[in-house]
């Protein structure tokens, strides 16, 4: 008795290839709006900060970390920083963690304020700020900036402040270069650099390599 012999046709085959194409183009497609929105966030970041700064001076006649009348100005939870001299300054490194420095009570001042959301408790696990990977931002003075040997030298940019945000991967800090400033890691008013490695930034990030990206205004 003859056997027959069973298997797919060529067009059957062609569909199914189709078909695992479509998928992979869904799923490739999916992971690049994820990215993009990562990226449309972090760069939101880098705008909403300088945000609130001016909308507390603008209100208060102070900068945010630095009120030496906040109490009077956001209420009595409100916890003056050590040193809230009203110099203008906000001192502190932008990673800092301790509540003595302007830098760290900065967050608590814009979002008693009601410029900002989050907790307004420093000893809170959810206080410090993060960015959308989960690194941490911040703000500081460019004066103490560049003044710190452990920290990146700002390399020729201006202004009075720079924001900091931590742990993005090289894909996405040569895109936000792009969107705030040059595209360029190492000019311009956006650095792209190794936590913790002074420098004046990186030219061109390892897309798989996380930097420090810091923005002076």
């Amino acid at each position: 008795m003859k056997k027959t012999q069973t298997g797919f046709t060529l067009i059957e085959l062609a569909i199914v290839l189709v078909i695992i194409g479509l998928l992979l183009g869904g799923v490739l497609k999916g992971q690049e709006l994820i990215n993009s929105a990562k990226v449309k966030n972090m760069a939101s970041d880098f705008k909403n900060i300088q945000v609130y700064i001016y909308g507390y001076q603008d209100k208060y006649k102070a900068l945010p970390g630095d009120d030496r009348a906040v109490v009077a100005h956001i209420g009595a939870t409100a916890t003056p920083a050590v040193n809230g001299t009203q110099n203008a300054i906000i001192q502190g490194n932008w990673n800092s963690v301790n509540a003595e420095d302007e830098s760290f009570i900065f967050w608590q001042h814009v979002r008693l304020a009601g410029l900002a959301a989050g907790s307004t408790n420093p000893a809170d696990a959810t206080y410090v700020q993060r960015n959308a990977d989960g690194g941490q931002i911040g703000v500081q003075s460019v004066s103490g900036f560049t003044a710190v040997t452990t920290l990146p030298t700002a390399g020729g940019i201006s202004g009075s402040f720079v924001i900091c945000s931590d742990g993005i991967i090289g894909k996405f800090a040569k895109q936000l270069d792009t969107t705030l400033d040059d595209g360029v890691g190492n000019t311009g008013s956006v650095r792209v650099v190794v936590n913790g490695t002074p420098s004046t930034g990186v030219a061109a990030p390892v897309d798989s390599t996380p930097y420090l990206v810091c923005m002076a205004f």
